[in-house]
């Protein structure tokens, strides 16, 4: 309809001319979109409205690889305005140039321009991303003075931001705490946040809160609330996010299926890992990785392999995370032989590059195993620096296999690239205590006491099931 207007002689005002473009930007006719910019270009018109050239920057923002034409029509704007400026820095942010659209904002300060709540929630998550979280603490001040931080949307991204650096989770909480509406977004953002730093109770805790407040969890939330039980090992709670996601009818979402795969291994249940794996209506390469990964936990070598098998056969293509849990099985269950073959079959494989994870898993398999030659001469051929886990890996192995010579170089050498870490400490002195050289276990212990290194200590967890009800 506007091509015939056009052709009719016609001339389109420049506010319809701005909404078609930005039609095209949503719609993806990116190729219409240049040609009215070089329609707008020839005639003259493009200098004249503000909205026109913003609309033209949000149109090769969305285009992706457009970013130098965006600038350019941006730079060659007479004027901008604060909708502009945002235009600039949410297409930026949209793109992942989260320097640039940060260094969008403060050119729009020094410019003059105060930025509006959108340029606010445009620029927050740039500052999450790279975690300027002082600079966001600003931008959350800034908002506080302009009454902007009792908008819903305000309050979501400044808890993002918050939750985006484990440290601040404090902030994260006060600022969820201080918001009129929560919805399941908010609390999403809040359980998720607490799961991964590793403070499941607190999740836990939030989970139960929402429901008693009427709101209901979305797939989101109760995938990060799965994530918390498995880090507790709690079955009891697992088993009642089970119960829930069975009523909401949610169960038949492949990412809640792996994840209660995971769960349920984890917490001691492989039977009901592979039950939930066998009722999946569709299973994914990750659904497969994840039983694979239970049954090694639990030292069954053989049935994780013949699973693989029956990967293979119904023709699904394992990756990455699939050779890492096979190598993680054989290591558990000292299945040498596979591992070697399975290492083999991927370095032949030029589809799956081998990572550090991968190397150090075989590595340690072969250790173990007291192929400590053949672990050195993997070293040795690693394409990549090996961590600091392989090389301990190896200097544990010598130990065990009575190569303490080569344990105790290991462990000087530990100690020297980490002398705060206290397990490097310990290391050497069960070297030393293997090889009868009490006199150097009694220095080493002497030494970590004055400089006041204290070993993390390991711990288990035992969920008692209550027989009452």
């Amino acid at each position: 309809m506007f091509k015939e207007m056009y052709l009719c002689g016609f001339a389109p005002k420049l506010e319809l001319i701005a909404g078609i473009i930005s039609a095209c930007a949503w719609t993806g006719e990116f190729r219409l979109g240049r040609q009215i910019h070089g329609l707008v270009f020839v005639d003259g018109m493009i200098k004249d409205s503000v909205f026109l050239s913003t609309a033209l920057v949000d149109l090769y923002l969305r285009c992706h690889d457009s970013l130098v034409l965006a600038l350019r029509v941006f730079e060659g704007m007479d004027v901008k305005n604060e909708v502009s400026w945002t235009a600039m820095i949410s297409g930026c942010a949209t793109n992942q140039n989260y320097d640039m659209a940060i260094d969008c904002f403060r050119e729009m300060q020094v410019a003059g321009m105060k930025p509006n709540r959108v340029t606010l929630l445009t620029v927050l998550p740039a500052f999450a991303e790279l975690g300027y979280i002082e600079h966001g603490k600003e931008i959350h001040a800034y908002a506080f003075c302009r009454g902007f931080d009792s908008d819903h949307h305000i309050s979501a991204a400044l808890i993002h931001m918050y939750c985006k650096c484990h440290k601040t989770l404090h902030s994260a909480d006060i600022s969820f705490e201080k918001s009129i509406v929560k919805d399941v977004v908010m609390w999403s953002l809040i359980i998720g946040s607490y799961a991964q730093s590793r403070n499941s109770a607190k999740a836990m805790k939030l989970f139960s809160q929402m429901q008693m407040e009427g709101i209901e969890p979305n797939s989101v939330t109760l995938l990060a609330i799965l994530s918390a039980c498995t880090s507790l090992s709690s079955l009891k709670h697992g088993c009642g996010v089970h119960g829930y996601i069975l009523k909401s009818g949610l169960n038949f979402d492949i990412f809640i299926g792996n994840a209660l795969i995971n769960m349920y291994a984890k917490c001691g249940c492989l039977m009901a890992s592979d039950q939930i794996f066998r009722e999946m209506p569709t299973r994914d390469c990750t659904s497969w990785s994840t039983l694979i990964s239970g049954y090694g936990l639990h030292g069954c070598g053989e049935e994780a392999l013949q699973l693989f098998h029956e990967m293979q056969d119904r023709g699904i293509e394992p990756d990455a995370m699939t050779f890492l849990a096979l190598l993680s099985t054989c290591n558990h269950t000292g299945l040498v032989k596979e591992g070697q073959k399975i290492f083999d079959c991927v370095m032949k494989d030029d589809k799956i590059p081998l990572t550090v994870e991968h190397y150090g898993c075989f590595i340690n398999l072969l250790g173990r195993s007291g192929k400590l030659d053949d672990a050195c001469e993997v070293v040795r051929a690693m394409p990549m620096k090996p961590s600091t886990r392989i090389w301990s890996s190896l200097a544990s192995a010598c130990k065990v296999h009575g190569r303490l010579e080569i344990a105790e170089k290991l462990a000087h050498w530990f100690i020297e690239s980490e002398p705060d870490n206290a397990a490097n400490y310990t290391l050497l002195c069960m070297v030393y205590a293997e090889a009868g050289n009490w006199l150097g276990v009694e220095e080493v212990r002497r030494f970590t006491r004055v400089q006041g290194l204290k070993k993390c200590y390991a711990f288990s967890r035992i969920e008692l099931e209550d027989k009452n009800f």
